[in-house]
């Protein structure tokens, strides 16, 4: 689509040059030169027509047509046939025969008929003289410029011409273009960007060498944030096994016990706040068997008692970072796991060539005005779902980032078992 616009923008003004052009000189230059010499001609044959009238002898008709033939390049005779035709052949060159027309018309008194189309190179004009049929055959040239064609010939030749050259200026420029996309898109999915080097219009190496200086400044900051975050749950984990340890220690009481069940549930938490502030950003894109991901994260939804109908083909694969598209899943399994006792995981190829993966329960479901709602991070919709005493409102954050991250997303609509359902899109 954008090559078809850049030849557009280029070839169309061309083209309308070229045009205008041909028009131009057709009208100023081409029927003006075709009108003169069509005058001409006419004046003549008027001379050899008048010439006869005033001495319709076959000694005067010798003479003229010697002359004619001579000094004008016509040739000139009686025709046996003594009326003439009743119609005028059609002709692809309408405006010839009507500037031909035109001067006959002003020149002649008498009746004439003409045919620009029987003989090549060749005008056969035929006069009616006292009461005899009077032939002229003149030379195409002594009627209309010949050479008109030529010059169409070479305005066609030069836009071929230019619009090969646009086209070859234009497919390298947009070759570029199509690069930097291909590259902007495949880092944007998580992808490597190895060969990748500016070249092309002096703007669009701008634009690679602005995207390379992008992508050294977001992996940089990728990795100072996921060595922060390692740091950060190094020192919150130790303390929290000092206390875990003290408390196994302890003598066994509820004050105790609620102790444990807290540090649980803060841990927990802790591990929910670093997953989704780290997510999965330096993992590889790999091709996987999305059949063996969905019933590996199924498994936990199957242990808290949930009821679990896969259906997905076993020879269906994706290319995606596997850890953070089984976080993704998880989050939504579980989620419905939770919240419904039967749930349906099924996965098929879109046209485009991408994979939509659905998740089905018969919970509660939400309202559809609050699904944009749900997505909030911190945002567990208490009043739509049953309360999860440890969730902490990440799940479909979580979820939703690393749909994004691989270049798709995730939508909420209602399920057909009553439920809600969570759609994963993914591009091809």
């Amino acid at each position: 689509m954008g090559r078809l616009r850049a030849l557009k923008i280029i070839i169309l003004p061309v083209a309308l040059m070229q045009i205008a052009v041909t028009w131009v000189f057709f009208d100023a230059h081409w029927q003006t030169v075709t009108g003169r010499l069509s005058d001409g001609l006419a004046g003549d044959i008027a001379w050899a027509v008048e010439s006869y009238k005033d001495d319709p002898r076959p000694e005067s008709l010798a003479r003229i047509a010697d002359r004619a033939q001579d000094s004008m390049s016509l040739s000139v005779a009686l025709s046996p046939v003594r009326t003439l035709p009743q119609r005028r052949p059609a002709s692809l060159f309408g405006a010839l025969d009507r500037s031909l027309d035109r001067a006959l018309s002003e020149r002649l008194e008498v009746p004439y008929w003409f045919d620009t189309t029987r003989f090549p190179g060749y005008v056969d004009i035929r006069v009616l003289v006292n009461g005899e049929v009077m032939r002229i055959i003149a030379p195409a040239d002594r009627a209309y410029a010949t050479q008109g064609h030529i010059f169409v010939l070479w305005m066609t030749v030069a836009t071929l011409l230019l619009t090969a050259i646009a086209i070859l200026f234009i497919r390298n420029q947009v070759r570029a273009i199509e690069r930097l996309a291909d590259a902007a898109e495949a880092f944007g999915k998580g992808g490597e960007v190895v060969e990748f080097k500016p070249y092309g219009a002096r703007e669009v190496r701008r634009a690679a060498s602005a995207f390379l200086a992008m992508k050294s400044r977001i992996l940089r900051h990728i990795e100072q944030r996921t060595a922060m975050l390692a740091s950060v749950s190094h020192d919150l984990r130790t303390p929290l096994t000092r206390l875990k340890l003290e408390l196994a220690l302890a003598d066994p009481s509820k004050r105790v016990e609620a102790m444990k069940t807290d540090l649980a549930e803060m841990e927990h938490m802790i591990d929910e706040y670093l997953a989704f502030a780290r997510g999965e950003g330096g993992e590889a894109v790999e091709t996987v068997a999305l059949l063996g991901l969905i019933e590996e994260v199924s498994e936990g939804a199957a242990r808290a008692g949930a009821q679990v109908q896969i259906d997905v083909d076993a020879d269906l694969t994706v290319s995606v970072r596997p850890n953070a598209l089984k976080r993704a899943l998880s989050n939504l399994v579980m989620n419905a796991a939770v919240h419904g006792e039967h749930i349906a995981v099924s996965a098929q190829p879109t046209t485009a060539g991408g994979m939509e993966i659905t998740v089905d329960d018969d919970g509660p479901g939400i309202a559809a005005d609050r699904y944009e709602e749900a997505f909030r991070p911190f945002n567990r919709l208490d009043e739509s779902r049953n309360q999860n005493d440890k969730g902490v409102g990440l799940g479909l954050a979580i979820a939703r980032d690393v749909a994004r991250g691989h270049g798709g997303e995730v939508t909420l609509e209602r399920s057909p078992m009553g439920g809600l359902r969570a759609v994963i899109r993914l591009p091809g």
